[in-house]
């Protein structure tokens, strides 16, 4: 499945962010996608079957193992956010994407059948639910966010620091 789009905007704020310093930069479009991912994170909780726990959460970084599987692009400068269940099973939920993508037919090597799980998806109608306005939503915050920044360091200049 392929999907055309038109985006504006991204060349002039490339250059806004380029004015600041890397590190800040970085933190600025941080902030911007962790705030406009947190619907399909919450979507995504609010699908998770019998639980009131937030399963899914949003991190800079996947574990090691999900490292094959994943398409990030690593460098300097890029950024990288992911939306997922925490694979610790202190704070997250393991089995997740189990009950995502369900299993086949399972049994033991005696031979006991031990069931199947039927999928249940959770993270892609979150995902398709707000992956349209994606893009144009996370324009419009990295602009905000780069706004509050040049506030506050202004701010921090003017006070002598």
């Amino acid at each position: 499945m392929s999907v055309k789009m038109k985006v504006e905007g991204f060349r002039e704020i490339e250059r806004a962010l380029a004015d600041l310093p890397r590190g800040t930069a970085k933190s600025v479009v941080r902030r911007a996608m962790k705030k406009e991912l947190t619907p399909i994170a919450n979507m995504a909780n609010a699908l998770w079957p019998g639980s009131d726990d937030d399963v899914f959460r949003i991190s800079p970084k996947v574990s090691r193992s999900q490292k094959g599987d994943s398409k990030a692009l690593t460098g300097a400068s890029i950024v990288n956010m992911f939306v997922g269940a925490n694979k610790a099973p202190a704070v997250g939920a393991p089995h997740a994407h189990l009950i995502e993508f369900g299993t086949g037919p399972r049994s033991h090597e005696s031979g006991k059948f031990v069931g199947a799980v039927s999928p249940q998806p959770m993270l892609q109608p979150a995902w398709d639910a707000h992956s349209l306005g994606l893009l144009e939503g996370l324009g419009a915050r990295i602009w905000d966010e780069i706004a509050k920044t040049l506030a506050r360091r202004a701010k921090k200049a003017a006070k002598g620091k």
